[in-house]
C-alpha cells in the first residue's frame, strides 16, 4: 500500500511580478534580435542592389555619350575620356570609372599612370562580347562591385567597356549609419514590452486577489482536501448552472441511485431538486437556508447560497447532509435515553419496594412480607423480564421499554405479544433503522389515541429466515377511507400544518434497507401497520 511522504520543506519560488518579467524579457529580446537580424540582412541586400542600380545607370550613361564614343576612336594619352570619366566618378562618389576600348586598354582611371594599361580581370570578357555582367573583384584599388556596360556607336558596333566600380566599403558605411537607428528601435521595443509587463503582472495580480501563484496552489490544495474530508455533500455551479465542484459525500449520495456522469449531465430540475435550489438562487441571490428536499427516497437537509464577486452573481454552492442519518441518530439517541430513565425509574421504584420489606421485617409481618415479595418477582417476571427475554437487542429492549412507561404516564397500554422473538444483530444500520420505524409508528399510535380515556398499543416481532415481521397495531380512531397511500407522503397529514414527515421517513427508512410497510385500518375500530425488513441475527435461539 503506498502512503503518501511526509512533505519536505521546499524552496520559495519566484514572484509572479519577477517570473513574468523574466519570461516576457526573455521572449521580447529574442523576437528583438530576431527582427533586428532580419533587418540587417535585408538592409545591406537593399543597399547593394541600390547602389548597383545605381553603377547601372550611370555605366548605361556613359556608354550613350558621345563624348566616350568619339573620344575611344583616339588614342588613350588624348586624356579626353579620362577628364569626363573623373568628373563624373568624383560626382557620383564612386570608387572608380574605366573605360576600355576592344582590347582592353584603359582610355580612363583613378590612377592616371594606369591608363594605356589593360583591364585587370577576367570578368571584362563578357562585356567585350556585348553583355552587360556584374562581378565582385579586388582591383589595384580595393575590392569593389563592378558593373560591365558595352560601348556600342551609332551603327550599333561595339567601341568599348564602361567599367563603374563602388567600393564594398561603401555598402558597408551606408549600412552601418542605418544601425543606430535599428538600436533605437530595438531599445523602443524593450521599453514598450516592459510597459507591457508591468501591465500584464498588474492585471494577473488584481484576478488572482494579489496570490503568487505557489499560494493559489497551496490553498488550491487544502480545499480540495477540505472539501473531500467533510461528512456534508458539495455541489458548486456557475452562472449557467453548470456544476464546477462536487466533492466525495455528494457523489456518494448520488451514485447510490445514478451514475456520476448522468449528474453531471443531466439539467432536468424536476429530477434534480438541487439543481433547482441552486438555480433559484442563482436567479433571485437569496440564500435557502435548513430547506427540506426530497431525493429519490432520501430527506434531504440543504444549505444554499449565491457566491457574490464585486457585487455580481458568479455562482452558487449549495450543502447538504442526509436527514435521514440525522434522524436515526436522533432516534438511537432517545432510545438510549429512555433506556436509562426507564432503569433509572426502577431503581427508584426498587429502593421503595426494599423500604417496604424493610418495614415489614420490623413489624415481623412475615406472611405479608412473603406476599409482597411473590408479587414483585410476578410483576418483574411479568413486565421486565418478560421484554428482555423477548427482545434480545438492549437497545430496542431499552427503547421499548421506554416506551412503556411514556404510554403508561398518558393511560395507554403498550404490550408486546407474548409469541414474539426480536434476536440481536450486530447491523447498526438495521437497528437504528427498527428504532426510526417504530419509534414513529408508536408515537403516531399515542397521539391518535390521546383523547380516549383509554387505549391499548400492541407490537410483535417474528424472525424466520433472515427476515423480521413486525405489527405495530392499535385500537385508535383508524385511517380515513381512501388514504392508505397517502399517509407515506411527505407533508401529508390530517394534524395541520408542518406535520406529515413520520410516516413519510418510515418508508424512506425501510426502502433504504430493502423492505417494505403496508396498512390495515378500519376507522374508528383499529390500525395495523405490516413491517418486512431484512434482519440478520448473531445469536441462536432455542
Amino acid at each position: 500500500m503506498n502512503t503518501p511522504r511526509p512533505r519536505t520543506t521546499r524552496r520559495k519560488p519566484l514572484k509572479l511580478g519577477i517570473s513574468v518579467a523574466l519570461m516576457v524579457s526573455a521572449v521580447l529580446v529574442s523576437v528583438l534580435l530576431a527582427v533586428h537580424a532580419l533587418h540587417f540582412y535585408q538592409l545591406s541586400h537593399i543597399t547593394r542592389e541600390n547602389l548597383q542600380d545605381k553603377a547601372e545607370n550611370v555605366g548605361r550613361t556613359l556608354a550613350d555619350s558621345p563624348t566616350l564614343q568619339s573620344g575611344l576612336l583616339l588614342p588613350p594619352d588624348a586624356l579626353l575620356i579620362q577628364n569626363y570619366a573623373e568628373r563624373v566618378r568624383e560626382h557620383n562618389n564612386l570608387l572608380f570609372v574605366v573605360v576600355t576600348n576592344m582590347a582592353g586598354i584603359r582610355y580612363s582611371h583613378r590612377d592616371p599612370t594606369l591608363i594605356g594599361k589593360p583591364f585587370i580581370g577576367e570578368d571584362l570578357q563578357p562585356a567585350l562580347q556585348g553583355k552587360e555582367n556584374t562581378a565582385v573583384n579586388r582591383g589595384v584599388l580595393d575590392e569593389a562591385l563592378r558593373v560591365f556596360v558595352p560601348i556600342f556607336d551609332q551603327q550599333h558596333r561595339q567601341l568599348g567597356v564602361v567599367v563603374v566600380g563602388i567600393s564594398l566599403s561603401n555598402v558597408a558605411a551606408v549600412v552601418n549609419e542605418t544601425r543606430w537607428s535599428i538600436l533605437w528601435t530595438v531599445l523602443f521595443g524593450m521599453l514598450v514590452g516592459s510597459l507591457g509587463t508591468w501591465a500584464l503582472v498588474y492585471a494577473l495580480k488584481r484576478i488572482m486577489l494579489g496570490f503568487e501563484p505557489y499560494e493559489i496552489s497551496d490553498l488550491f490544495e487544502q480545499r480540495h482536501a477540505m472539501l473531500q474530508s467533510i461528512k456534508e455533500g458539495v455541489i458548486a455551479v456557475d452562472a449557467d448552472a453548470h456544476i464546477q465542484v462536487i466533492n466525495q459525500e455528494a457523489k456518494r449520495m448520488f451514485t447510490q441511485q445514478v451514475s456520476l456522469e448522468t449528474l453531471l449531465a443531466g439539467n432536468d430540475v424536476a429530477n434534480w431538486p438541487m439543481l433547482a435550489s441552486l438555480q433559484q438562487v442563482l436567479i433571485s441571490g437569496i440564500p435557502r437556508r435548513d430547506e427540506e428536499i426530497s431525493f429519490k427516497g432520501r430527506l434531504l437537509l440543504t444549505n444554499t447560497v449565491p457566491i457574490v464577486t464585486n457585487g455580481i452573481i458568479t455562482g452558487a454552492i449549495c450543502t447538504f447532509r442526509d436527514k435521514t442519518e440525522v434522524s436515526q441518530l436522533v432516534q438511537r439517541l432517545t432510545g438510549m435515553v429512555n433506556y436509562a430513565d426507564a432503569l433509572r425509574a426502577q431503581s427508584h421504584e426498587f429502593m421503595n419496594k426494599l423500604h417496604v420489606i424493610l418495614g415489614l421485617l420490623h413489624m415481623k409481618s412475615y406472611p405479608q412480607l412473603e406476599d409482597f415479595i411473590l408479587k414483585t418477582a410476578t410483576d418483574y417476571q411479568a413486565e421486565i423480564g418478560s421484554l428482555l427475554a423477548k427482545i434480545k437487542s438492549p437497545v430496542i429492549a431499552g427503547f421499548l421499554l421506554g416506551k412503556i412507561n411514556r404510554a403508561r404516564d398518558a393511560g395507554i397500554a403498550l404490550s408486546v405479544s407474548e409469541d414474539s422473538l426480536l434476536p440481536a444483530t450486530d447491523d447498526e444500520r438495521t437497528t437504528t433503522a427498527l428504532i426510526t420505524v417504530l419509534g414513529n409508528l408508536i408515537e403516531n399510535a399515542l397521539d391518535a389515541q390521546q383523547n380516549q380515556s383509554k387505549g391499548e398499543i400492541h407490537v410483535s416481532f417474528h424472525h424466520q429466515a433472515n427476515i423480521l415481521h413486525c405489527v405495530v397495531g392499535d385500537d385508535g380512531p383508524g385511517i380515513t377511507a381512501g388514504h392508505d397511500d397517502d399517509i407515506f407522503q411527505q407533508g401529508f397529514s390530517t394534524k395541520g400544518e408542518g406535520r406529515g414527515l413520520g410516516l413519510s421517513l418510515v418508508r424512506q427508512c425501510l426502502d433504504s434497507l430493502g423492505g417494505s410497510i403496508t396498512v390495515e385500518s378500519e376507522p374508528g375500530v383499529y390500525t395495523q401497520f405490516y413491517l418486512h425488513l431484512p434482519y440478520k441475527n448473531v445469536t441462536v435461539t432455542s
